[in-house]
């Protein structure tokens, strides 16, 4: 059986790709990798909030899905929207890596707590964090691939990145973290750390239970089935510091989640718990303690700034 892998074409998204591939080679399948560009590979000098985040690194791929030029893609599970297209579904979450935000920079002894330290990143939910926890900080916007920011730190654009430990770890840069950030200031992106697999319904069973056998680990899908019901209900896409964090232990989910405006002035932030067979009711639970305690005036909010 061959299995067409579709993937962008950056180190990273390669690193997925061949990640993938040694997996499914294991579980006795032909393989073949198609690099596609997508429109946020593309466009570099506008952030993904003036793009519009709603399938900026998926849409040209999930074409190839449906046309039948590729049979499965590989995404990192965070850049995934949480409504996906009628007739597109997610079957598979690789095991989580470490889901932390890193500092990284070729200084080891820099610090958040420095002044005047000027850090580089794009995501709206690390700038509303850093202003919320760490308003003296400085922050530039930074696109492309992780080579491409590092290569604009060292030639002076910022003096840190603010990045995700997975894709640090995966392309060798461990040796520039300079702090690992704590979930109780920055939590994560929905699905941060995890590697996921997108079909086309249409896609043969056999196939679909080859993929799911190889590559999905069930207690990490758990966990994101959780996360991306607390995404979805909350509206949330890739412009929007929402974030949300869920951990399996004793057959027991903690989700923790929340939203904070864009200047960081104001954060809502709950926890639920609860059994791991209810992951999207937990969720959508989260969801909806979070809008009615303060969410929702502060979803209205982003939304109105960003369409400015």
């Amino acid at each position: 059986m061959k299995i067409r892998i579709g993937t962008r074409g950056s180190q990273l998204a390669l690193w997925q790709a061949y990640f993938v591939e040694e997996k499914l080679k294991a579980a006795g399948a032909e393989t073949e990798i198609i690099t596609i560009e997508t429109k946020g590979d593309k466009i570099l000098d506008v952030s993904i909030a003036k793009i519009g985040s709603k399938g900026v690194f998926t849409e040209e791929i999930e074409e190839q899905l449906a046309n039948g030029s590729i049979d499965i893609a590989v995404h990192s599970a965070k850049d995934m929207q949480s409504s996906l297209p009628a007739d597109f579904e997610l079957i598979s979450f690789s095991e989580r890596e470490l889901a932390n935000d890193v500092l990284v920079s070729t200084n080891q002894n820099i610090s958040l707590n420095d002044k005047d330290l000027v850090v580089g990143t794009s995501s709206t939910r690390r700038i509303a964090t850093l202003k919320h926890f760490y308003p003296h900080i400085k922050t530039v916007p930074v696109r492309g691939n992780l080579q491409t920011r590092i290569r604009k730190m060292e030639e002076g654009d910022c003096q840190a990145l603010l990045l995700a430990f997975a894709g640090v770890h995966r392309m060798g840069y461990e040796p520039m973290i300079a702090e690992y950030l704590s979930f109780d200031e920055f939590t994560p992106a929905v699905g941060q750390g995890s590697v996921a697999i997108e079909v086309h319904t249409t896609l043969p069973a056999e196939k679909k239970h080859l993929v799911r056998q190889a590559l999905n680990h069930p207690p990490t899908e758990t966990c994101l089935l959780a996360e991306r019901a607390f995404l979805k209900t909350m509206d949330g896409g890739c412009s929007i510091p929402v974030f949300g964090m869920a951990t399996l232990k004793d057959q027991e989910i903690t989700l923790t989640g929340g939203i904070m405006s864009l200047d960081g002035q104001k954060i809502i932030k709950r926890m639920v718990k609860g059994p791991e067979h209810s992951a999207e009711a937990l969720g959508k639970k989260l969801a909806e303690e979070v809008l009615s305690s303060g969410g929702k005036e502060i979803l209205a909010s982003i939304k109105s700034e960003l369409s400015n």
